[in-house]
């Protein structure tokens, strides 16, 4: 949930940020993909609290710029099944992304388009991997997510197993999980053009609160290989199952942009 919540706000906004320099791993207890999996799904809450939720609204800022000196507030609301809207206040404007389950659109005034543009292919694909509210491990079966253990690694400081995660996409991805909390440290995120290469991009979790005995994480930040600039998404507010109207999450209406205030 939140690595797609970061990955909306990467597609709206040019992302930028430091590499990581590799560390050998230390060695972790002996665990299969199972019981990494039953032990994080433990950590963040478990299986009944995070069954529970149907709606969930996310709101702080963004930090923009090369220092994040730019903060740009932003508002995130996720309903089941699959469903997002997310709103980044620009001055004046709202950058919009909405995502009803099935179809995707944005709105990028702050880049002079004014439009509602459809997804892409590969945003409607990237979609449809990790729109899930509770994310890519709660449930992973009934979602069609096959995980497989890799190894173990080092992610700033921490001892971590490596998780492959094959959506039922066929889409694979890479997870970092804590070898002590069993929380997140780190995922893959979307490639990004930068120069006219690709470029790997990984996304940190850290500052894990406790919000309605949900564990969430509040700081994300990204790594994009072979760039020098940091970049933060700081969640403030997190609010579960507030009433969420099934019109947030239909094709965008220019005019209705009224989510994020000033």
């Amino acid at each position: 949930m939140m690595k797609r919540l970061y990955l909306l706000a990467c597609g709206l906004i040019a992302v930028t940020a430091s590499a990581a320099v590799p560390v050998s791993a230390p060695s972790a207890p002996a665990l299969t993909a199972d019981q990494i999996v039953e032990r994080n799904v433990a950590a963040r809450g478990g299986l009944d609290v995070w069954r529970a939720v149907k709606t969930m609204t996310l709101a702080g800022h963004l930090g923009a710029g090369g220092k994040n000196d730019t903060q740009l507030p932003f508002v995130m609301q996720m309903k089941r099944p699959r469903m997002s809207r997310l709103e980044i206040r620009f001055g004046d404007d709202t950058a919009v992304q909405v995502y009803d389950g099935e179809h995707g659109w944005k709105l990028r005034p702050f880049l002079g388009r004014n439009e509602v543009e459809a997804y892409t292919p590969a945003e409607a694909k990237s979609a449809a991997s990790w729109q899930e509210l509770d994310g890519p491990l709660i449930d992973h079966a009934r979602k069609g997510t096959r995980v497989e253990l890799l190894g173990t690694d080092t992610v700033e400081g921490h001892t971590a197993y490596t998780l492959k995660l094959t959506f039922k996409s066929g889409e694979e991805r890479r997870l970092w999980i804590d070898a002590s909390t069993f929380l997140e440290l780190k995922s893959d995120g979307d490639s990004r053009k930068l120069d006219g290469k690709m470029h790997k991009v990984a996304i940190y979790s850290r500052d894990y609160k406790v919000e309605h005995g949900l564990q969430v994480p509040h700081v994300l930040e990204t790594v994009v290989e072979g760039d020098k600039f940091t970049y933060k998404m700081n969640i403030e507010r997190v609010t579960v199952n507030p009433a969420l109207d099934q019109a947030l999450f239909a094709e965008l209406q220019p005019a209705k942009l009224t989510t994020v205030s000033k």
